[in-house]
């Protein structure tokens, strides 16, 4: 199945560098919108140990296509060696907000 849209989950250090992210990747219109959660806790295993963390989420809104261009831009400007971008498939939609979408992305 193919879908035209995805939403972009990005976990940055921090508030500044998912707002600093988000900027560039709404700038550059390869993301119609940007939200961001901040505060978030996160554990998980790097380098053979348990990790605690407050980070920040970065939700981008964009059209499937431009995934991998996200995934270039992002890398260029994040701090984490690995940093996890995923990107989920919006299956349904305001018919509205898509056409939106359609016209605000490149």
């Amino acid at each position: 199945m193919n879908f035209e849209f995805c939403m972009v989950y990005i976990t940055t250090t921090d508030k500044a560098e998912a707002d600093r992210i988000a900027e560039h990747i709404v700038a550059k219109r390869l993301a119609a919108c940007a939200n961001i959660i901040d505060q978030m806790e996160s554990r998980y295993h790097w380098k053979n140990i348990i990790e605690k963390d407050n980070e920040s989420i970065l939700i981008l809104k964009t059209k499937t296509a431009l995934f991998q261009d996200i995934v270039t831009e992002v890398k260029k400007l994040h701090s984490y060696e690995v940093p996890c971008i995923l990107a989920y498939p919006i299956l349904e939609g305001n018919p509205a907000y898509l056409e939106w979408l359609r016209k605000e992305i490149l």
